[in-house]
């Protein structure tokens, strides 16, 4: 009965009630926006609540990080400009749906399905969290490195049906990603003497060109093509494609948890995977993936939101943060007094039992601020291009900006942006690079780990692997992805390149 009283405790509360709506009102239009990061939003909260009542501050936190999630995938499928790494699955079948005038059915459906996925990671956290946490906690560094690489031979299902092209373009997102210092000895690496590429290339700088700024250059490029018009007729998904869908959409879940409860992994990873794992088992997609699939969009919206709740179990019940926002929620817990780890469920049940009513009540509010206002929200693509165009540019530099206040993110933006205009006019697919930005440190750091907890011996680390089940699980994956993308026959080499758009 106590559990009960704390699970309702923010809903009963017109305070507790207004303050979780307001932030998962104003985490869906901060995550829409590239370069406004949910980790800097509630940082920045921090700053703000800090002398408040831990549950006032835990309400609105919790809705930002929410809202903020599901917010990415707005300009994901409107534009083709993901508001955050998670929605980059989202924009490869969302956008097509946009275009063919579906934008408020591919809203609408997200919607729902983010939902759902939410709800499943909810209700792992409450019933499943020690044993989630447990398996969590069995990864070793080598396991991590071999999560990385299976991200980027995952790339190929971004790909079409050119998996080496894929593949070039996530590792050339990798060399991007080991740009600057070295994370264990602090030694330069391909800065060139530069100081100002000590800190890395940042890799909301290179998502915003290679997706808003490419995206201009390539609507400037067809300014003779009228603009899509919208007719919604109805922002409620139907109910036979929810039904139709729904089991995709909880498999994608329960593999957004478990992604999610990775330390150190995150929404991203968990939503490229899930779009493979719906590009592999749909036989009949409603159309071909990458083309306005239903089934490319239900997959990562489900797993995104349901890692919310994935890296939510080792913050609470070990300490550990699942991802960059909930390292940011534990210095807020300390700040206000609490110890999130194996006591907190001990000796702070109420706390605990809180948070998963909060987390419930910010994902119905996503599910009233979803299906509302999307008339007005999808009116941005009936824009005139020589409105939306230069709306687009000022958006990416402005993002860009935002990041650090610097200009030197809006160079990096820029030469990206163009970077990515000519990789999409040779059939080259952009997302696998910025996947490649992202998995690099996972890949990087974990290599490195791995290897010295070997005693620096590669011997020793193929041993590991060799003896581990859940390392040789990991291994037969990328064997498996890379046999089953084999051509069947030698294709004829050509030297021609000749632009596709």
């Amino acid at each position: 009965m106590d559990a009960i009283t704390y699970f309702l405790s923010s809903w009963v509360s017109p305070e507790l009630l207004a303050l979780t709506a307001l932030g998962t009102f104003l985490g869906m239009y901060v995550g829409a926006i590239p370069g406004l990061s949910v980790t800097m939003a509630v940082s920045i909260l921090i700053s703000f609540t800090f002398s408040w009542d831990v549950n006032n501050a835990l309400c609105l936190m919790v809705g930002v990080y929410m809202g903020g999630v599901y917010g990415g995938s707005r300009t994901a499928i409107l534009l083709n400009i993901p508001g955050a790494p998670s929605a980059i699955a989202t924009a490869l079948d969302g956008y097509p749906l946009a275009k063919k005038g579906l934008a408020g059915e591919a809203i609408g459906l997200s919607t729902v399905m983010s939902v759902i996925g939410g709800f499943i990671g909810i209700i792992v956290l409450a019933f499943a969290a020690p044993l989630v946490s447990e398996f969590a906690l069995s990864f070793q560094p080598r396991d991590y490195m071999l999560i990385g690489i299976l991200g980027i031979m995952l790339v190929g299902s971004l790909s079409g049906n050119n998996m080496s092209k894929g593949v070039l373009a996530g590792a050339f997102g990798v060399l991007i990603g080991t740009v600057g210092l070295d994370p264990l000895t602090a030694e330069e690496r391909f800065t060139f003497g530069v100081v100002e590429l000590w800190n890395g290339i940042n890799p909301v700088a290179v998502m915003i060109g290679l997706f808003g700024l490419s995206e201009a250059l390539s609507q400037l490029h067809h300014m003779d093509k009228t603009s899509v018009k919208q007719v919604i007729n109805s922002v409620i998904p139907k109910l036979k494609d929810v039904r139709k869908h729904l089991p995709l959409s909880l498999q994608s879940s329960t593999m957004g948890v478990i992604v999610g409860a990775l330390p150190g992994t995150g929404g991203d990873i968990a939503a490229l995977m899930a779009y493979d794992h719906a590009k592999r088992i749909t036989k009949n997609p409603t159309t071909p993936f990458g083309e306005g699939a239903k089934e490319g969009l239900v997959a990562p919206e489900a797993a995104n939101n349901a890692a919310v709740g994935g890296a939510y179990i080792p913050m609470l019940t070990l300490g550990i943060p699942g991802d960059a926002v909930t390292a940011v929620f534990i210095g807020a817990l300390f700040i206000h007094g609490l110890n999130p780890g194996p006591l907190l469920m001990v000796e702070k049940p109420d706390m605990f039992w809180f948070t998963v009513g909060n987390l419930t009540l910010a994902n119905l509010c996503i599910l009233i601020f979803g299906l509302t206002g999307i008339r007005l929200f999808a009116k941005i693509v009936e824009c005139p291009k020589g409105i939306l165009i230069p709306l687009i540019f000022l958006l990416s530099i402005v993002g860009a900006y935002a990041i650090n206040n610097s200009i030197t993110d809006v160079w990096w933006m820029l030469g990206f942006g163009v970077l990515g205009y000519f990789m999409k006019m040779y059939g080259y697919p952009v997302g696998p690079v910025i996947l490649g930005v992202i998995l690099s440190r996972l890949i990087d750091e974990n290599w490195r780990r791995a290897i010295l907890s070997e005693q620096e011996s590669l011997g020793g680390l193929f041993s590991g692997i060799l003896t581990s089940p859940l390392s040789l699980t990991l291994s037969a994956a990328i064997i498996f992805i890379l046999w089953s993308n084999l051509p069947l026959k030698p294709k004829k080499l050509s030297w021609r390149i000749k632009p596709e758009i």
